[in-house]
């Protein structure tokens, strides 16, 4: 069983979520507590709720418990004003929880997933026109919920709510979620990595993985890196749904002692170590 879920509040995630309720049809239903809206289908179960998505660390404690792992829909805020379709994992790689979760703590990535729906928004924002407009990418790991006993991804709808509210970008991004849903469990073969390195939108890592198959779980991004010790590695590779073959490192974005670090770490745990 699949956990969608969304804030009601959002109208990237709000969008999404009506999308995918004309398309798979979904009935209403009881099974969700303490939600503002609870659907479901023959493997899903769809559930709106008032809070922020950043605070979704109760999804266990709302939803049914044969849910396997849980996709929240969102919207994403960027000062860059980047238009982009997205997905990532959550976690905080430092001590701050402005934005939700607990401090140096990761949620449970799903690589193999997440890799199939990126992969879906790469073809559909072509067959939608949109790949002149909006960046198709990873996003490293970030923000809540981080404590969930279960896999938990983000796709999302960036930047702004022109973007949030286009009923085309719900259409781009239920679609890829609708497609994953309909292919459960998909036969995806993809080599499960960790990324080092990259800017919040790791457009390297984002890259490899379209052309080599790698599907990454967690990506710690530059302005992590000075959080990263032993600890976080081991984490990056144990929450995980997924076992873990290889770290990739964006060189230019990291400095000699990160990368002695991941270095290190990669013989550890008899793990691949490639630099892009």
């Amino acid at each position: 069983m699949i956990g969608l879920a969304y804030s009601v509040r959002d109208p990237a995630g709000k969008g999404i979520a009506e999308y995918l309720v004309k398309e798979l049809k979904l009935r209403k239903s009881s099974v969700c507590r303490c939600s503002e809206a609870c659907l479901e289908g023959d493997l899903i179960v769809l559930a709106g709720f008032n809070e922020d998505v950043i605070y979704f660390d109760f999804l266990e404690s709302r939803l049914p418990s044969d849910i396997d792992f849980y996709i929240v829909l969102s919207r994403h805020s960027s000062e860059a004003g980047v238009r982009s379709y997205t997905v990532h994992a959550t976690g905080n790689f430092s001590s701050d929880t402005s934005h939700g979760g607990r401090p140096r703590e990761l949620g449970i990535a799903f690589p193999s997933a997440e890799w199939f729906i990126l992969r879906s928004l790469n073809s559909l924002s072509l067959d939608f026109k949109r790949r002149d407009e909006y960046e198709v990418s990873y996003e490293a790991t970030h923000h809540g919920p981080t404590s969930l006993a279960k896999p938990v991804f983000f796709v999302e709808i960036g930047s702004s709510i022109n973007e949030w509210a286009d009923p085309v970008n719900h259409a781009v991004v239920g679609e890829a979620v609708k497609s994953f849903i309909s292919a459960y469990p998909p036969s995806i073969h993809c080599t499960p990595v960790i990324g080092i390195g990259g800017g919040h939108y790791p457009r390297k890592h984002t890259e490899v993985s379209l052309r080599e198959n790698l599907c990454y779980g967690h990506i710690a991004s530059k302005h992590a890196l000075n959080y990263l010790d032993i600890e976080l590695l081991y984490a990056m590779i144990k929450r995980t749904r997924e076992r873990i073959d290889g770290v990739v490192v964006e060189k230019k974005s990291t400095r000699y002692e990160h990368r002695l670090l991941v270095e290190g770490f990669s013989k550890e745990v008899g793990i691949n170590l490639k630099y892009i």
